[in-house]
């Protein structure tokens, strides 16, 4: 029987975990504007992409034109990514919202700081969460995946990648301060131990190609703009040859569709990890760096006799419904410790519904959340 080989290791902040991923995925395309503390991504990325064959790296004037170039080389067929924290996430929003109608396949990494405005550049805060669900307008659908380790950072973004160009979606991974600039040691999975995907191309003759035509998965084939096949690309609400319409019917069906390519395949969207819930009277549910926190503050608690159990969030969009129904056939109390001041705990109730208690710890001081501050709260009961 073949040995496996040995996993490279490397000593890594969880921005550099990004840049492995990414590359791991097949990231060809970097757009990017520094702002901190997300410019460790970019500094890499500058230096690495162009050693890798068809590697393009480019500093824009500004995170609006940041994502647009992004979109661009995406159409053109490149697996992309960008990179921002606060004010610039702002900036993102607007392109953020023309990709999910054009349907091109992206990934966003907003390392979140103190906010609002300039707030809090080089602090831990878990402030853009729900901004990160509804910033851009409109009714629209989005992916939001989470790391909450430096291995994660690594996992996540080859994860977000593979979404990314499985439904034709932005996806954004929400990392916090701490969990950025945090250094661990970290495996790099060898060549074929990921399993790494990329969009649907068109099977059919160039003269058969529809852009936006319905498929079962509700994920229209995407050809590379030069290859053949002509579409029109737009903002505008668009019929299934991409041209704008507002024909009640034709309009109904893209939004639909848009929401469904998602909704459909929640199974493979919504990622957790649980700690000790099979029996938990009380469950702590966290995302990000503060999940570090919740899971050694569970740990303790068992340590004391209190059947305490942990829900970690991977994905926070689509929020994971039926994961935290599961818990709450035993859990009695959730807790839910943010560096905000309650923006999943507001998804958390409403899956509750009253069934269980919901008690909150928020941190709005560019502070983390500390395992005794959850220790505490659970062992109030």
């Amino acid at each position: 029987m073949a040995r496996r080989k040995k996993r490279k290791e490397i000593f890594a902040l969880g921005n550099e975990a990004v840049v492995e991923g990414a590359l791991l995925a097949g990231c060809t395309f970097f757009g990017g504007y520094p702002i901190t503390p997300s410019s460790e991504i970019m500094e890499i990325m500058a230096a690495r992409l162009p050693k890798i064959e068809d590697g393009v790296f480019i500093q824009l004037e500004d995170e609006i034109a940041s994502m647009g170039a992004v979109i661009g080389a995406s159409l053109a067929g490149r697996k992309v990514l960008t990179a921002t924290s606060g004010p610039g996430f702002s900036l993102k929003q607007e392109n953020l919202g023309y990709a999910i109608m054009a349907e091109t396949p992206l990934v966003l990494v907003n390392v979140m700081r103190g906010g609002p405005s300039t707030g809090l550049p080089t602090c831990p805060a878990q402030g853009d969460v729900q901004q990160a669900r509804w910033g851009t307008h409109g009714d629209h659908p989005i992916i939001v995946l989470s790391a909450s380790n430096v291995q994660e950072c690594l996992d996540m973004t080859v994860t977000a990648f593979n979404m990314a160009e499985k439904y034709r979606t932005p996806v954004i991974l929400l990392l916090d301060e701490v969990t950025a600039h945090t250094r661990e040691k970290i495996e790099i999975p060898n060549s074929g131990e990921y399993e790494v995907f990329s969009r649907t191309v068109p099977s059919m003759p160039p003269e058969w190609y529809k852009p936006y035509e319905e498929t079962v998965r509700g994920v229209p084939p995407m050809p590379p703009l030069g290859s053949g096949y002509r579409f029109h690309t737009t903002g505008l609400t668009h019929d299934r040859n991409g041209f704008p319409t507002q024909r009640p019917e034709e309009v109904e069906e893209l939004v639909e569709r848009l929401h469904r390519k998602i909704d459909q395949f929640f199974y493979d969207i919504q990622l957790v990890d649980t700690v000790m819930t099979e029996d938990a009277d009380i469950v702590v549910i966290a995302y990000g760096s503060v999940a570090r926190s919740a899971e050694l503050a569970v740990q303790q608690a068992r340590e004391n006799g209190i059947k305490a159990g942990l829900l970690k969030l991977k994905t926070l969009f689509p929020y994971p419904r039926r994961q935290q129904e599961k818990v709450m056939a035993t859990a009695k109390t959730l807790v839910v410790p943010e560096m905000n001041m309650g923006q999943i705990s507001r998804e958390v109730k409403r899956v509750n519904t009253g069934r269980a208690s919901v008690r909150t710890i928020n941190r709005i001081d560019g502070q983390i959340v500390t395992p005794s501050e959850i220790l505490k709260v659970i062992m109030q009961g």
